[in-house]
């Protein structure tokens, strides 16, 4: 009886970067996206706009033609969202702390509790990057916050960083 010997294809955790669109003018944006090597784009926002005409590069037809031009896979990937409900208990800490999404320097605890039972709970880390394809290098983790600890992608990063190893690198203005 001969024995089969089971393969396994090894994938190389990719790097992670986070970036927001506060702060960035779209040059800038584009430009440090470049020189991260981010070849991945996951948009993780549940509204793909941005307020303010400052920030027009971030709404999503821009956003995506842009990246496109510069050869950066987008995916938008919803299912990372905060629900309104999450979000909204974060709205109230910032109401309580007298501060706006734009200051916010970091997540209140009742919000990021809310954000890894609702989204992290079931999230498989290994199955996110496995959806990516191999393909991917170096992905960056978009939402608004200038401050990574700020934004929900803080939590994923922290996530993906604890089951992967992954390194992370967060770009700011």
């Amino acid at each position: 009886m001969t024995k089969a010997r089971a393969t396994t294809t090894t994938m190389a955790t990719p790097e992670l970067v986070t970036i927001g669109a506060y702060g960035w003018d779209a040059e800038r944006f584009f430009a440090a996206l470049v020189s991260a090597r981010v070849d991945t784009f996951c948009d993780i926002r549940q509204r793909r706009g941005v307020r303010g005409a400052e920030y027009a590069f971030a709404n999503s037809r821009r956003l995506q033609a842009r990246l496109a031009e510069l050869g950066i896979r987008y995916l938008h990937l919803k299912e990372l969202a905060p629900s309104r409900t999450t979000r909204e208990q974060q709205y109230s800490a910032d109401e309580d702390e007298g501060t706006t999404k734009r200051q916010r320097t970091a997540l209140s605890p009742a919000f990021a509790e809310a954000y890894r039972r609702e989204r992290l709970a079931a999230f498989d880390s290994a199955q996110f990057v496995a959806a990516l394809s191999l393909d991917a290098k170096v992905i960056a983790l978009f939402c608004v916050e200038r401050e990574p600890q700020a934004c929900h992608r803080s939590l994923v990063t922290e996530r993906l960083a604890r089951d992967l190893g992954a390194r992370v690198k967060h770009i700011t203005p």
